[in-house]
């Protein structure tokens, strides 16, 4: 007998016979009970081999397997869509400890899951491993070419078609057309960098060790250059000299004094996005620790032989000789990319822009979030007249504080840059006003246009893009799944005040990025740390960076094997294999 016989005679019958729509089934199971009741509808009976049915899926496609897809993936919970992910990587990777994995400090499996683990639980979420070479937004078609290498047929090439297509294929180095870059320089942005960068460190330190190497030359071998005062380049120089001093020293005893490491600023500090103490407290450590730091100096060309800079405040331009560079200058636009921005009217942009849902503008259907967009936050003051017209509902010319504080709080809802401001104390005009407004003596008080514009004109004035970084992406990707978890029950309504929306209000809140704080390891068991509004530097924010890391890894399997690589690195030291 079929498991399903029961609910299914029992569904034809409530289906044939009309006056049974509304009945009360009691099935007593073991003395438990199970109680069902149909209001007007018959039963709609799931088989599990039964197919889609009248309910189309929607076709999903997801391009890229970085912070921002990751996060989508593992917060999205709705079956009724058809989920399609094309990456020419079948795994996520741990980006913020790649610099940990140059010296050997980590292994690069350790920091690393397959895609398809990370969605094994998830049927309606399929993974292809292709690169994404050309995006057509009018048919809705994304062009795919497998990344497998392969002697035998070839590159395999297939269309996808979808409803919704995101886009979260991150970034690529910015080389800014500098002469030799690509052709000489290490970059640090996927894990076969971070491999690479470590076979040829320990290639510098061996071929600096052979007898036949005058000192001149294990001079030029042995310096490492920087390119890059950002994180991962202050990181990076932490990680080698650590490497240097407390590893190679034992090992290559003969060539550790001729080891230089020399960081390249075109700014005035390092770690400009830190706060002012940490960019300090950096320098000071690092000119402690030997590495020489250079700002104002701008990289204009890199041969084989030599790294030429320019000087900002002089113009002078001089020639250093190097043994091995990182470049790490920030982000560039990958070519699908920018093809993509050309087709929409986005050619004269760096990246994709999205308005505050996440949506690219003058496409249909289209989200992108990661390092390859940017929300193009709306200004309040494009909209602060027609702002002012709806909350002025007597048509006086002038706000009430009841009125002001209603208006406030649609406002704050609209524009997140409000409430960002609002919450840091920048607007005490306005705050003040606020507090009044709970005030029931305080209600005589009005405000018209012009204060009105005077208190919010310094809001757009400060108004930044958010940073490319892990933390932007991973809260993007959950907040997008979030949306698509409830898309089938809200509307998306046009971009505009919400009261300027006609007979409701926007069912989801424009993303909001919280930022949660940032880390600089600077080497020698010291950590910078800026968490909110507190600042802290030295060896205890050193364990404090190693338990949020841990923490924030991908999966149990991770941290377990990243935990064992920091364990290991205390007691055996780091491995100085080619491997």
């Amino acid at each position: 007998m079929r498991v399903f016989s029961f609910y299914e005679r029992a569904a034809r019958a409530f289906r044939d016979h009309p006056s049974l729509s509304k009945v009360l089934v009691v099935c007593t199971v073991s003395g438990g009970g199970l109680a069902a009741f149909s209001d007007s509808k018959p039963f709609q009976i799931a088989h599990a081999d039964a197919g889609q049915g009248d309910c189309k899926k929607k076709k999903v496609v997801v391009l890229g397997t970085g912070w921002a897809t990751t996060s989508f993936l593992k917060n999205l919970n709705n079956p009724n869509y058809d989920v399609q992910v094309v990456s020419p990587r079948n795994y996520f990777a741990f980006t913020p400890l790649l610099p940990s994995v140059t010296n050997g400090t980590v292994e690069a499996r350790s920091i690393v899951e397959p895609i398809r683990t990370i969605v094994r639980k998830k049927p309606y979420v399929k993974f292809e491993e292709a690169e994404c070479y050309k995006i057509d937004e009018k048919a809705k078609k994304v062009y795919c070419r497998s990344s497998q290498d392969t002697n035998l047929a070839g590159q395999e090439e297939f269309t996808l078609d979808y409803d919704i297509l995101v886009v979260a294929i991150g970034a690529r180095p910015n080389t800014f057309n500098t002469p030799g870059v690509e052709e000489h320089a290490h970059f640090l942005k996927e894990v076969e960098d971070a491999q690479k960068l470590r076979r040829s460190v320990i290639d510098c330190f061996e071929r600096a060790s052979l007898p036949s190497v005058s000192e001149e030359e294990k001079k030029k071998i042995l310096h490492f250059v920087v390119v890059g005062g950002g994180p991962t380049g202050v990181e990076f120089a932490a990680e080698i000299h650590d490497f240097a001093t407390e590893d190679i020293a034992k090992l290559y005893p003969t060539v550790k004094d001729f080891v230089q490491i020399t960081l390249l600023e075109a700014g005035d500090h390092i770690l400009n996005m830190f706060d002012k103490r940490i960019t300090a407290f950096a320098e000071e450590k690092f000119q402690r620790d030997g590495i020489n730091v250079k700002t104002g100096s701008m990289v204009v060309k890199l041969s084989d032989t030599g790294i030429s800079t320019k000087e900002r405040t002089t113009g002078e331009v001089s020639t250093i000789p190097y043994g091995m560079v990182l470049w790490s200058t920030g982000i560039g636009t990958r070519p699908v990319i920018m093809n993509f921005m050309k087709q929409i009217g986005q050619a004269n942009r760096r990246v994709l822009a999205t308005d505050e849902w996440l949506r690219v503008e003058n496409c249909d259907n289209v989200y992108a979030l990661g390092d390859c967009a940017t929300i193009n936050q709306r200004k309040v003051m494009a909209d602060i007249s027609a702002i002012f017209r709806k909350a002025d509902k007597n048509d006086t010319g002038k706000l009430n504080l009841k009125e002001f504080h209603e208006v406030m709080g649609d406002i704050c809802e609209r524009y997140p840059q409000v409430d960002i401001y609002l919450k840091k104390n920048k607007m005490k005009s306005i705050a003040d006003l606020l507090k009044k407004a709970q005030d029931p003596n305080s209600q005589s008080i009005e405000i018209d246009i012009e204060k009105f514009k005077k208190a919010l004109a310094e809001v757009d004035s400060q108004m930044k893009n958010l940073p490319a970084t892990a933390q932007v992406a991973a809260q993007q990707g959950e907040y997008l799944a979030k949306c698509f978890n409830r898309m089938e029950q809200c509307e998306m309504f046009p971009e505009g005040p919400l009261r300027m929306r006609g007979e409701g209000r926007h069912r989801f809140h424009p993303f909001r990025y919280r930022h949660l704080g940032q880390f600089a390891p600077l080497g020698g068991e010291q950590t910078a740390a800026e968490l909110y509004d507190w600042v802290f530097y030295g060896y205890s924010s050193q364990w404090l960076w190693y338990s949020v890391y841990a923490s924030k890894l991908i999966s149990w399997r991770t941290r377990v094997l990243v935990v064992s690589d920091w364990i290991r690195r205390f007691i055996f030291g780091r491995d100085s294999s080619r491997i």
